[in-house]
Parts: structure tokens; sequence; C-alpha cells
């Protein structure tokens, strides 16, 4: 079921708009790009179809790529354990974007170049979805991107889906979940990378709206080792909570700090989706002490299942590959089944898969219309909720429709489906914990 009443459960995504100069280079490796990309033409007969994971596998977003690997590693093993798709295995590769605009255009570059039978990109976060978006699309390969970036929300780019919202939805949910706790005074903090900026005047302007009060705006170096300054700043500005997104280990030393200036107390702190994640919690817990961290956290994150066939298919695949990544934690491993990437992704590979099926074909043309007709589905459609049992329900004659731990999707004409927000909350040990919801009305009644 998808409820907030128990224990669960996205990083929602990294964001970051590439530079000019990285835009500007699109053309050209597109241009580079080899004919073994599965994108434009079908597999020949028996050959193995690759998933690749496009995202930071290094840098200060190195988290993001290990999470989307188990997802894709448990995606396609479920997916062979089914016969696999048309008689093709599936397997799993990686492209790593260090989270930078510059190394993610010549990475996706050698990915065309290299690697055969390319049918689907997963992951191609907001680190580097402006540069290399277009690369992808130009190769006519699917891509379900985990970015949040506006730009996307009203610019067709054809083989460019996406089953998260844009980020300013997630600074109008930060500002709710200040309302509902009834904050007054709020302080902002985040990463200096463009893709953490562009959730500040967003949140800037719900604040305004919401008619609490901004009493500090910082802005994190992420290479920095210390922000004594910017925690000065924001203990003697008292606010009653911190809305913030800086990764990798700003976040971390920030709360640290603010705790050693504050007399040893945690000002509560509100994060955005990408918080909820292992690495985020094992590395904030260790900063500020595991109890002091769960007691004062909350975050946004769009609502998953709980359980049901859906959430039992998608834990299975993923327990299935438990340990098989490198850099994947494995102490809280249940942590992974409600981390955003790792659900989001994992429905845009089966739906891939399933469309793949229905489509008789592995021919881009022929599949990827199936993609919308399988997620929205069409009347009399039969629910599925996995692999296994949509091409059984395929076999059958039936249509289908996916729904997948990630709830219903609702493609539109931009291949956006965004879902609605819980609100999660850790418990002392790391599982994540659904505490209440926000509904579509208080995400208006904030917005500017």
């Amino acid at each position: 079921m998808f409820g907030f009443s128990h224990p669960s459960r996205r990083p929602l995504a990294r964001r970051i708009a590439g530079t000019a100069a990285a835009v500007a280079l699109t053309a050209a490796v597109a241009a580079c790009g080899s004919s073994n990309s599965g994108g434009s033409g079908s597999a020949s007969g028996g050959a193995t179809l690759t998933f690749a994971d496009v995202a930071p596998f290094s840098g200060p977003d190195a988290a993001l790529g290990p999470i989307y690997l188990v997802s894709c590693d448990g995606a396609t093993n479920a997916i062979n354990k089914a016969g696999g798709i048309l008689g093709h295995k599936v397997a799993c590769t990686t492209a790593d974007t260090r989270g930078e605009p510059a190394d993610a255009v010549p990475a996706v570059g050698n990915l065309f170049a290299t690697a055969k039978n390319l049918e689907l990109v997963i992951g191609c976060t907001s680190d580097e979805a402006a540069s290399v978006v277009p690369i992808i699309n130009q190769h006519k390969t699917v891509m379900f991107c985990m970015t949040g970036q506006s730009e996307f929300d009203h610019v067709i780019y054809p083989y460019f889906y996406r089953l998260v919202p844009p980020d300013l939805a997630e600074s109008y949910a930060m500002t709710v979940i200040a309302q509902n706790l009834h904050y007054k005074k709020v302080a902002l903090a985040f990463g200096n990378d463009i893709g953490s900026q562009t959730f500040v005047q967003p949140a800037v302007a719900a604040i305004k709206k919401a008619g609490l009060q901004l009493v500090a705006n910082e802005t994190l170096d992420l290479n920095a080792t210390t922000f004594e300054t910017e925690a000065e700043k924001i203990v003697a500005a008292h606010p009653d909570a911190i809305m913030t997104e800086a990764l990798g280990s700003a976040d971390p030393t920030l709360f640290s700090e603010i705790k050693q200036l504050n007399g040893g107390k945690m000002i509560p702190i509100i994060g955005t989706s990408a918080a909820i994640s292992p690495a985020f919690y094992s590395a904030c817990a260790k900063a500020v002490g595991a109890a002091d961290f769960a007691a004062n956290f909350h975050a946004d994150n769009l609502v998953t299942a709980t359980s049901g066939p859906a959430y039992d298919a998608f834990t299975q695949a993923l327990l299935a590959v438990k340990g098989k990544v490198s850099g994947a934690q494995t102490g809280n491993f249940s942590t992974y089944f409600t981390a955003p990437g790792a659900v989001h992704l994992y429905d845009g590979m089966n739906l891939a898969a399933l469309a793949m099926v229905a489509a008789h074909s592995t021919d881009v043309a022929k599949w990827k219309p199936w993609i919308t007709t399988i997620g929205n589905g069409v009347p009399g459609a039969v629910v599925v909720s996995s692999f296994a049992a949509g091409v059984a329900a395929l076999k059958a004659g039936k249509q289908i429709r996916y729904i997948g731990p990630g709830g219903p999707t609702s493609f539109d004409a931009y291949h956006d489906s965004p879902g609605i927000f819980q609100i999660d909350t850790y418990s002392p040990t790391g599982a994540v914990i659904v505490s209440g919801n926000i509904t579509a009305a208080q995400l208006r009644a904030v917005q500017p």
C-alpha cells in the first residue's frame, strides 16, 4: 500500500545546471557517437542489453551512483530471472559524471562509444542533466532522469522521462514542513553548487508567502572543511529551524559546528529528499550523534509503497543483489527500500522493459510509445506490480498498467510524472519513518 503510518522508506536528485561551455560540447560529442548504441535500432538475437547508470560515483555527490546501481542490479537481476526481455539478458554499466557537467560530457561520450546494445540510461542527475540530456536525446536513447531542474518542465526532449517533481516543489514542501511544525523563524544553508542553489529563491519566496521570517541565508562551499563563520551567523540569528541541502561532508560538518556553538543543542533541520540516503544519515549521525540527529530532522520525500506486492517485489529484487555494489552500504540496507533514486529508477527500468515486451521489439522507435501506455494505463488494463507479473499478463493477451513501489504514473506531454509528497524522519538506528504527508492544497498555499 501507499501510506504514511509506519517505518518505510529518494535523494530526489542532485541538481546542477550545465555551464554554457558544457552544453556547447553536446553536439560535438553526439556527433562522435558509436553505432554500438542500442538507442536507434534493435539488438541482435540473444545479445545482452545494457542499462547505463549515468551519475556521480566520485566528488561530493558520490553516494548517488551506487544507490542507482543497486537499483539497476536489482531490477535487471529480477528481469533476467523472469526470462529476460524477448530472450535478451540485461546487464548494468556505469558512467561516472563526477557531478560536474564538464566531466559528464566526455563520460557520456565514452559510454556511447563503447557500450554495446545500450538500451536505456538511468540517473542523469541535476549535476549533469543539462549537459548530457541533449546528448542522450540525440542518440535516441530513452532515459529516466533524477533531475528536478525547471528547464525540463516545459521543454520536450522526446527520449527524456522523469518520475520526480521539479526542485521548486521541494522548496514549497520544506516550507510546509516548517509550517506544520509551527516554526516561525527559518535559516537557509544550501551548497554553492548550482543544483542546491536552485532551491534558494523558491524557498525565500515560499517562506515569505507563508508568513514566516527568514533570519539567515548562508551559502556553503562544498570544498570547504569548516563552516564556523556560517554556523556562527546561523546560531546568532536564533532560527527555529534550518532548511538545507549541502551534500558530501558539508551538512554534517555544519551541523556539528552549530551544535558546538549552540551550547550542545541541535537546531532542527529540514532537508530535501536528497537527505534520505544511507550515506547522509551515517555521516550526520556520526557528526552530532544518532539520537540528536533523529530527534531534530525532517525531510520532504515522494510517497512510495511501504507494503504490498510492488513493495515486496522491489525489496526482494534489491536483497538479491545485496553486497554486489562496491561503495553501497550494507549495514542498514533497508534504507535503500525507500531511497528515491532506487525506487523511481527501478520503476523506470521496469516500464522500459515491459514496453519492449509489449512492442515485441528492442527497437526504441517501436517500444518507446509503450512507456506512457503501460505507465498511465488504458481502460480495462490489468494492474501489475512487477516485471514478471507484467510479462505473464502480456503473454495472456491482456493490456497492462504497471504500478511499482513509486506509485502510479501520470506522464504529461513533457514525459513528467510528479508524485505527491510525504514527510520523512529517521529513527536513531537509521530507519526512515514516514511521519506525515503534504497535500497539493498545502503546496499551493505557499506557492508564490
